[in-house]
């Protein structure tokens, strides 16, 4: 088997499910399989996987093990030669695994790839591609300056190699992550992917950004930035350093200090409220209901079109459209003002979206 797509699921039921759809019509000419593992949600994830996606190898844990020891089950079920690591609130094109496959046979080192992630707004996520963030790299950040912090020698749309991929989506061949023993379960959330990248990289392997393709991470839904974010994301990267850097007391104290910075600057999380004017819905029928519940006048059209004015909500419909013409609009339209974007998976009856990292998105129901 070439690939296995691992995805750990907590409680994001409706994203869960617009995320299966686009990694089922990705895989359509792949040998691959899909394999979720669900860390004791209290919605109904696992019983939606087992009706609407019966291939799918569903692993139920007992308890909420974390992202580290939740994939580590993953992949110990993986039969592929390479392994996706992917959240659950992501949305792939149908030619990303194609394109990796390509890009990762040609390669004789392959360590961990990346590609470009957008989140629910259209817009780049600079974490997609980053540096080791030593001590030194991570005070600065935390002080505003993220030059070094994030690997921008490397243009968004291009590839080059890296140190630091994330971890809502991760390639890699499955003897490579097993060689560095897979993500260290010291880890519970946050931290667990430059970790892993840092190993790969220590191991001599090249760890790669590859521009040439986007995905979409809504990110809100698995990385609320509130104050227990902040303290359980520095006190990963407390756990990294004692682990990969030679302590002293001058280095204890400059971590030390660079942690309670953070935590000490970090903020609540600003409540985002869209006020749309009017919709856009990209499709070829709409039903009533949805209808009566999106902002008034609504347009309908089965084509995507370039201009669309301000304040504007988009409802993106995937049974007429395809991924990857949604994700290219997206990027296209992130630029104009107070645009956001609705998806409607295929054979659904809600739409959802994102405009937050730092709030969950919105799911509607007709």
């Amino acid at each position: 088997m070439k690939l296995s797509v691992i995805i750990l699921n907590y409680n994001v039921r409706y994203f869960l499910e617009l995320c299966l759809k686009s990694v089922v019509a990705a895989i359509a000419d792949i040998d691959a399989e899909i394999i979720v593992v669900d860390n004791n949600s209290p919605d109904d994830s696992c019983d939606m996987i087992k009706r609407l996606f019966p291939t799918v190898n569903l692993i139920e844990n007992k308890d909420n093990s974390g992202f580290s020891k939740g994939n580590n089950i993953g992949v110990t079920h993986a039969k592929g030669e390479y392994l996706c690591i992917l959240n659950p609130d992501t949305v792939v094109a149908e030619d990303t695994f194609t394109k990796l496959i390509q890009f990762a046979d040609s390669k004789d080192n392959l360590g961990i790839v990346g590609c470009q992630l957008i989140d629910g707004k259209g817009k780049f996520l600079p974490e997609s591609k980053r540096n080791v963030p030593t001590p030194k790299v991570s005070l600065q950040k935390v002080l505003g300056n993220t030059n070094s912090y994030y690997a921008n020698e490397v243009e968004v749309e291009n590839t080059g190699k890296v140190d630091i991929l994330v971890g809502a989506f991760m390639w890699l061949k499955k003897d490579v992550y097993e060689y560095v023993h897979g993500f260290d379960e010291a880890y519970f959330m946050y931290g667990e992917d430059i970790d892993l990248s840092y190993k790969v990289i220590k191991a001599g392997y090249d760890n790669f950004y590859f521009g040439d393709t986007t995905v979409v991470h809504f990110k809100g839904e698995s990385t609320l930035r509130d104050r227990k974010y902040a303290k359980r994301f520095y006190g990963a990267m407390q756990i990294f350093y004692k682990k990969h850097f030679k302590q002293n007391a001058v280095f204890n104290a400059i971590v030390w200090l660079g942690i309670k910075l953070a935590y000490v600057m970090s903020k609540a999380p600003e409540i985002v409220e869209t006020k749309s004017e009017r919709s856009f819905i990209y499709t070829k029928a709409i039903s009533q209901s949805l209808e009566e519940q999106l902002p008034q006048p609504i347009e309908i059209t089965d084509s995507i079109q370039d201009k669309i004015e301000k304040d504007s909500m988009l409802v993106y419909d995937f049974n007429v459209l395809k991924a990857s013409d949604v994700i290219n609009d997206m990027k296209q339209k992130s630029t104009q003002e107070n645009i956001v974007f609705r998806f409607l998976p295929k054979n659904s009856k809600f739409i959802l979206g994102s405009d937050s990292a730092t709030n969950r998105g919105e799911v509607l129901h007709f």
